[in-house]
């Protein structure tokens, strides 16, 4: 639906020109009594172009720009009296018609015959006024729910047009901002675990995971300006509005992004000189508090986004800004499932980040110590993130029902409207992140001695995997020609549509998440053997619970085509609860049972074959474009709305684009980052070499594949 107002031209021939809204059923003479949105046009002094002044509804009302002064951002009572004159007045007359703004004011009827005998006052008033902002204040109803006061409403940028030029900087900033999110939490989780352990290795891949943090919080910054510049000077009305709302929460932001680059500098800086005793244990904390101070910037940043979607029910067409409730709108419906999202996503997108960077700094590695250490840090990187990934989708299954809770048309838009094929993209790309993680791991089992003894089930769980990502991937209703449609009976394939509904979705995920942590379960216990008295039953137990969450999430699964869809959609949750409750379980049970386990041999690292490096870099490239299509999903619900139901977009850009077009603009946003992300990594090999520490065993890479060394014992 096109937000570009339509013109009407009323039926007799004395009225003037009526704008209406784009709304279904614009243009009936019905909508004058239903509050239907209209701007009279008068002519501007000097210039001969016409301006609207304004748009009201039959029922007068004091709108949203009934308390506010010239500018909406300005507080202030001006607006009263004339809010109270304007009560008394009809905007229409008898026959129906517009007047002009000098009728409006000299009719008698309106009640503005009063006011207009004021002369002396009018003109000093359009001596300090301009037009825009007197029509405004005279004529608040006209100035229409969607449309905000105060200079021109957008903005324009060259070639690309102010759309896309804010799509891309917001989007390259958000990658940014995950990954230096994301980076310092698990660099303080690895310095902690060398300073529990006494394993400087540790200590030594925190400080390089932190070296990245530099150039990379600094590209941060400045596309945060640059998006922040463009939002000024593209939507400047929105911009004020969000900003009279959110004021105080974006003066925190500033600060607590001064303490957060404080904190970095010298968490970075200190690391040589605080490495001993209590110091340490200070140099620890600073990077606590870093990862304190990212997570406030990403709470408050997340609001100002999710109060454009989900807004709180008390605001409507007709609130200023001003008397919106902070703390109601900083915590709107869906700013909690954002925040838990995010926070998950910037873990696994910076791991994804860093198995990246090792995997370039394996393959140009020139000793087998440096392709050791990157080894390891890759492996590190890919375990984080892909575990991180196992627990996405139920924060994702969290957000889409708060999203469905908070407004149904918006969740139908979601998932059963024009953007139903963006979760079939969804569906491939997340069947790569967890095709490509698995071989990793699989291949990563040529340089574990004993891993042997489990390679021969790699191949069924990689049949599994290809099914569910099949699954996954059909659509419910099928591309076909009217020819192919005759022949199928309609527009759902007789056998491929059952698998298009989300019970047989839910379930194939599901049992894709439980077979990616047997790979990592396998992958943990390739190269020990356990000692304890109850190894064997413990075992038992393990592969039990595994059988009876693949049980569970098939029945729930099986059962959902036989429910009401109110039902079904229930049934997910007793899915999801199988799959947490078998992965804590085992590996509580494992952590147990390896206490004290015998080792098989040490890992050789640095004998990796160089594909699974490029493994690592389809991870990385792959969850990029995913995090970018969801952002487009994200926004895209909003439709032509700015604020959900609360200000409209009327500017040319207002309809959401098509999946390939936009495809087009994330593939440029993901080149784009890679680009700098690759200076970046550029930049971390020419400053200092990093301290790796000694391979377990030096060996020459290997070319041709794993090898797999003799099981203890053979």
């Amino acid at each position: 639906m096109s937000a570009v107002m339509n013109t009407v031209v009323d039926e007799q021939p004395a009225a003037p020109k009526r704008w209406w809204p784009p709304t279904a059923g614009a243009g009936s003479d019905d909508e004058d009594k239903d509050g239907g949105l209209f701007l009279v046009v008068a002519p501007v002094a000097g210039t001969g172009a016409d301006w609207p002044v304004g748009g009201g509804s039959s029922e007068s009302s004091c709108g949203f720009f009934q308390k506010t002064s010239v500018l909406p951002w300005k507080r202030g009572n001006g607006m009263k009296r004339r809010c109270r004159l304007m009560d008394e007045s009809r905007l229409m007359d008898e026959r129906g018609a517009t007047m002009s703004l000098r009728e409006r004011v000299e009719y008698p009827g309106l009640g503005y015959s009063r006011w207009a005998r004021r002369g002396a006052l009018s003109l000093k008033l359009l001596g300090i006024l301009s037009l825009s902002a007197l029509a405004l204040h005279l004529f608040p109803e006209l100035a229409g729910a969607q449309e905000i006061a105060g200079g021109r409403n957008y903005g324009d940028f060259p070639v690309v047009g102010g759309r896309v030029a804010i799509w891309v900087a917001a989007q390259v900033h958000l990658l940014f901002a995950a990954f230096v999110l994301g980076v310092p939490m698990f660099a303080v989780v690895a310095e902690g675990w060398g300073v529990y352990s006494g394993e400087a290795r540790f200590d030594k891949l925190a400080k390089e995971f932190t070296r990245l943090l530099l150039v990379a919080y600094s590209a941060t910054a400045i596309w945060g300006a640059i998006l922040s510049f463009l939002l000024i000077t593209i939507y400047p009305n929105l911009w004020a509005y969000l900003a009279e709302i959110f004021e105080w929460s974006m003066w925190a932001y500033v600060a607590l992004f001064f303490f957060e680059s404080f904190t970095l500098y010298l968490y970075y800086y200190g690391w040589d000189r605080w490495k001993k005793g209590r110091a340490k244990i200070g140099h620890l904390t600073l990077g606590i508090l870093l990862n304190i101070w990212g997570t406030a910037v990403m709470l408050i940043a997340n609001s100002w986004l999710t109060y454009m979607m989900s807004p709180p029910a008390e605001v409507g067409p007709d609130t200023a800004p001003g008397m919106v409730q902070t703390w109601s709108a900083f915590a709107n419906a869906t700013w909690m499932p954002i925040n838990i999202h995010r926070a998950i996503a910037n873990v696994v997108f910076g791991g994804a980040i860093v198995g990246a960077y090792a995997a370039y700094r394996f393959l140009l590695a020139k000793t087998d110590e440096e392709r050791a250490h990157y080894d390891w840090m890759g492996y590190i990187g890919n375990l984080i993130a892909i575990f991180a990934l196992l627990i996405l989708p139920f924060a994702g299954y969290y957000l889409g029902r708060e999203i469905y809770e908070f407004n149904q048309q918006m969740g139908i838009t979601m998932m059963g409207g024009f953007m139903s094929w963006l979760w079939i993209i969804q569906a491939f790309l997340i069947g790569v992140l967890f095709l490509a993680g698995n071989y990793y791991l699989w291949v990563g089992m040529g340089r574990i001695p004993g891993a042997e003894r489990f390679m021969p089930y790699t191949k069924y769980m990689l049949v599994v995997l290809i099914i569910g990502v099949l699954v996954w991937a059909t659509p419910h209703t099928m591309i076909a020609n009217r020819e192919e449609i005759a022949a199928m009976g309609g527009t759902h394939h007789p056998f491929l549509g059952v698998l298009g509904v989300m019970s047989a979705k839910n379930t194939a995920v599901n049992i894709m998440i439980l077979t990616t942590f047997l790979s990592f379960l396998l992958y943990n216990r390739a190269n020990k053997t356990p000692t304890v008295a109850w190894a064997k039953t413990g075992t038992i137990v393990q592969g039990a619970m595994f059988v009876i969450a693949a049980l569970v999430v098939m029945f729930y699964g099986v059962y959902g085509y036989f429910v009401s869809a109110i039902v079904r959609i229930g049934f997910s949750v007793y899915q999801v609860g199988a799959v947490i409750v078998t992965i804590v379980g085992v590996m509580v049970i494992n952590q147990l049972m390896m206490r004290g386990a015998e080792s098989r041999g040490e890992i050789r690292w640095g004998q990796m074959p160089p594909r699974s490096q490029y493994a690592l870099f389809i991870l990385a490239v792959t969850f990029t474009w995913l995090m970018g299509l969801m952002g487009f999903a994200r926004s895209g619900i909003r439709q032509h709305w700015h604020v959900w139901e609360v200000i409209r977009d009327t500017s040319e850009w207002a309809a959401t684009p098509a999946l390939g077009y936009a495809a087009i603009v994330i593939s440029a946003c993901v080149l784009i980052f890679f680009v700098l992300v690759a200076f970046i990594f550029w930049l971390g090999g020419l400053a200092e070499s990093p301290s790796v520490s000694s391979a377990p065993e030096k060996a020459p890479v290997s070319h041709g594949g794993p090898e797999f060394a003799p099981a203890a014992g053979d």
